[in-house]
């Protein structure tokens, strides 16, 4: 069974991804865009691979600190509680302010790493992960002591960046496959009227996630 959630929590990492990628809240309009403005394809993947390069330092930033609180080891349950409930509150704070933050138009869209890492943080992206990751890094209750708490902020500094990476390749997947077939088939005119919003459904899934942390915290 735990060989079972483990598996289940680092999919949650690859279906997070992908859902980010397929969110055009983080980015990959503008790598069309860009690629369609330089007239060229090899826009398109150096495009991608800015945006992709800000959102893992984005997952980064939240990640780490996180992981560093491992060494609280008799802390863990209230960790995971705290977390997920600042995830759920994050949530409902999107679903009562729908606005996208203003500073992100000021960032020039040339530096699409920046702009990347800002929205990343903006919308919580980041946060959505940290219940899936302390789940991934559940500590067991005889695991105490100092040297054991050094090992694992080791360990769970490790996990903390694999799970970044997969959850960042997950999403600049999901986000090329979609950059792609609109720049080489489809075109800008079509992403103009077609564009769709995921705002809502962001919301709903951050809380969803943090009720998730709580509920895994208390039921371990």
């Amino acid at each position: 069974m735990e060989d079972l959630s483990a598996a289940a929590l680092w999919w949650a990492v690859i279906a997070s991804g992908l859902y980010h990628g397929l969110n055009p809240g983080m980015g990959w309009p503008l790598a069309v865009s860009a690629a369609l403005m330089e007239r060229k394809a090899s826009a398109l993947p150096k495009a991608l691979g800015l945006l992709a390069l800000g959102h893992f330092a984005s997952m980064l930033a939240i990640l780490l600190p996180f992981s560093l609180m491992i060494v609280l080891v008799e802390y863990e349950d209230q960790i995971r509680i705290g977390a997920g409930v600042i995830v759920v509150a994050m949530g409902i704070y999107l679903m009562i302010n729908r606005r996208h933050p203003r500073f992100l138009a000021r960032v020039h869209p040339a530096r699409l790493a920046l702009w990347s890492f800002l929205a990343a943080l903006a919308h919580g992206a980041g946060l959505m992960l940290v219940p899936i990751y302390l789940g991934i890094c559940a500590i067991a209750p005889d695991d105490t002591g100092h040297l054991a708490a050094q090992a694992l902020m080791r360990s769970d500094l490790g996990i903390a960046v694999t799970v970044a990476a997969l959850h960042t390749l997950a999403m600049t997947a999901a986000g090329a496959v979609i950059a792609a077939f609109i720049y080489f088939w489809l075109g800008l005119k079509f992403l103009s009227k077609t564009w769709f919003n995921l705002d809502l459904v962001w919301a709903l899934s951050l809380v969803l996630v943090g009720l998730f942390g709580i509920w895994s915290a208390l039921a371990h």
